[in-house]
């Protein structure tokens, strides 16, 4: 052994050997970091096994790691296809990673690699070129797959259904749905149940993600709230037919006022709230159909299609007082909404949807990781009785 004689040669000297240390064991961290890689393709570099095998080394990424005998830098490798995770290193444990915890905040604020790069060189005196800082936020694509395929609650008391719409480049520069379900459990904890990307809003794809958690877990929904989407209650049905569905009153207050004239729109939209803010369901029937009869004249077509909608629009009442504000519209959705399109506003558009899916998944595991064991306002008052819902 070459190492313990440099070792004794240097005992008098302890900065000569932990810089001897130090570079053995940056040796060593990346030595194991390419057996895992090969392991994990199985064929070494430039052998003739891995020809046409699908995936193949790409590169590295360089990460800077403290330890006992001083920095080592590692060259964490990866492959074609991303599918490679380490296991040499533990993730984010090392002082390294208080940056890489940084980029990766930065990153679902919406700010770009390159402006990412610059911001932490300036704060940190660190430099990481904008593809490290890309190979670093690429490290939560395996974490947000998993939170994609995650056992699910067995019931949820509401859930929200809403999309909205976000810039993305495939072929060409395009808005993008982002179908997104948010939950509250009868215990009042809130989660981001899952979300998927599709070029536009339709029912089929609302189909596949509300199939995709019940088979994942969630057998119980107690009441549904959205806003219009033609044939949603159906699919909801098929789905989840013992499920409530309410329509949202400030989608449907929208809806009036863009078919009103300009003069008549605050005095609709005044006694229209009135909807929602009444003692009891009786009482609402009687300010809707009120509303009905003072309009009807001016606005007959909106009038007729609100009467058309009428059994959805009070469901809410059926419920206790404690949580009927949080469960006539979809405004709690709605808030995480406007998070996802305020923030990417400095990206202006995201190059792939991956990069799209995976900047959610990062807001999304951190709302829920936020809301943990909070109980949403009004529902720890009525924890029992919403239990009672279910079987």
């Amino acid at each position: 052994m070459i190492l313990p004689k440099i070792l004794l040669k240097h005992s008098n000297n302890q900065d000569k050997i932990n810089d001897l240390l130090r570079k053995e064991l940056q040796q060593a961290v990346n030595d194991l970091l390419e057996a895992e890689l090969t392991a994990f393709l199985g064929y070494d570099p430039y052998a003739r096994d891995g020809w046409n095998t699908g995936n193949s080394r790409n590169g590295a990424y360089f990460r800077k790691v403290d330890t006992q005998f001083g920095e080592i830098e590692i060259q964490v490798p990866r492959d074609r296809n991303g599918l490679f995770h380490q296991h040499t290193l533990p993730d984010y444990k090392q002082h390294a990673d208080v940056l890489e915890n940084m980029i990766i905040k930065l990153y679902s604020k919406g700010v770009t690699t390159r402006e990412i790069a610059d911001l932490i060189e300036k704060m940190y005196g660190s430099h990481y070129s904008p593809a490290q800082v890309s190979n670093i936020s690429k490290q939560m694509i395996p974490k947000v797959e998993a939170y994609h395929k995650r056992k699910l609650s067995d019931k949820f008391f509401c859930v929200y259904l809403d999309a909205t719409y976000v810039p993305l480049r495939r072929e060409t520069f395009e808005r993008e749905a982002v179908y997104i379900a948010i939950g509250i459990k009868p215990n009042g904890h809130k989660e981001v149940i899952d979300y998927c990307i599709a070029p536009n809003e339709n029912i089929e794809v609302w189909t596949e993600l509300l199939q995709s958690m019940k088979s994942r877990g969630l057998e119980q929904v107690e009441l549904f709230l959205l806003d219009g989407v033609v044939g949603m209650k159906t699919a909801l049905a098929k789905t989840y037919p013992q499920a409530h569905f309410q329509r949202c009153l400030v989608h449907v207050m929208r809806n009036i006022c863009a078919k009103v004239r300009v003069e008549d729109r605050e005095a609709i939209m005044n006694e229209f709230k009135q909807i929602h803010q009444q003692a009891n369901k009786a009482a609402a029937v009687d300010i809707l159909h009120a509303f009905y009869a003072k309009w009807d004249k001016s606005y007959n077509h909106v009038i007729r299609n609100l009467k058309d909608i009428e059994p959805d629009l009070l469901v809410f009442y059926n419920y206790p007082k404690q949580i009927r504000a949080s469960i006539y519209s979809t405004n709690m959705i709605e808030s995480f909404n406007n998070v996802i399109k305020r923030k990417p506003k400095p990206k202006a558009e995201f190059p792939t949807e991956q990069s799209l899916d995976t900047f959610i998944g990062i807001l999304a595991m951190s709302y829920n990781d936020r809301y943990f064991n909070r109980i949403h306002k009004g529902f720890g008052q009525v924890q029992d009785t919403l239990e009672s819902y279910f079987d």
